[in-house]
């Protein structure tokens, strides 16, 4: 195995959270220090090719991926435009489940989606429909996220509360256990009218 190329993989997968060298060890069966020089010489790697849009950030214990700054202009002007041409199914599904249950952790989107939702919560971010509101008082204090200003402003709300109602799931208002398409369907609502004022 290449384990240059199996850490950027995992940091690709830990998306905008991150992880730590200890759960890269751990994932790897690698003891740490070799698991920080490797670390470090990815690191070094992308920061001087000039080939790659993408650099590690290291925040504490944390590590990530991002891109490059010299690439932020380019990156506006690909997400710039309307939302639903631009999102992926997945960035969609995921938009609607933070609107509805914000806020609301990674492990928590993941557990309603049944997949991992790191790269779509990076494109919810990047294109700022969504933020970090702090970190939920639980083991590993994981972020928690919940729609910006620019999410209302983009769909023409004033209010969370003008988002269109969940309808009860089994008999009950609680949606914990909601399936992924109750909320994506509900969404749809505002995303199609979004579309039609603007000639899509």
């Amino acid at each position: 195995m290449d384990y240059t190329a199996a850490i950027q993989a995992l940091l690709y997968v830990a998306g905008d959270d991150g992880t730590t060298v200890d759960v890269l060890a751990q994932a790897l069966e690698m003891d740490i220090a070799p698991v920080r020089q490797t670390i470090a010489k990815l690191k070094a790697n992308l920061a001087a090719d000039t080939t790659q849009g993408l650099v590690i950030l290291e925040h504490g214990k944390i590590i990530k991926l991002a891109t490059k700054p010299e690439f932020s202009a380019a990156i506006q002007s690909f997400l710039s435009g309307n939302v639903g041409q631009h999102l992926s199914q997945a960035a969609l599904e995921v938009l609607a489940i933070i609107a509805y249950q914000q806020p609301i952790t990674r492990l928590e989107i993941d557990d309603v989606r049944g997949v991992n939702s790191s790269g779509a919560l990076q494109t919810l971010i990047a294109r700022q429909m969504i933020q970090e509101t702090g970190r939920k008082e639980v083991p590993g204090r994981p972020i928690l996220y919940a729609t910006s200003d620019y999410f209302l402003d983009y769909f023409g709300l004033t209010d969370l509360k003008q988002l269109p109602p969940l309808t009860e799931v089994e008999g009950t208002d609680d949606t914990d256990g909601a399936d992924v398409n109750l909320f994506f369907d509900k969404f749809q609502n505002i995303l199609n009218d979004d579309n039609n004022d603007q000639g899509v």
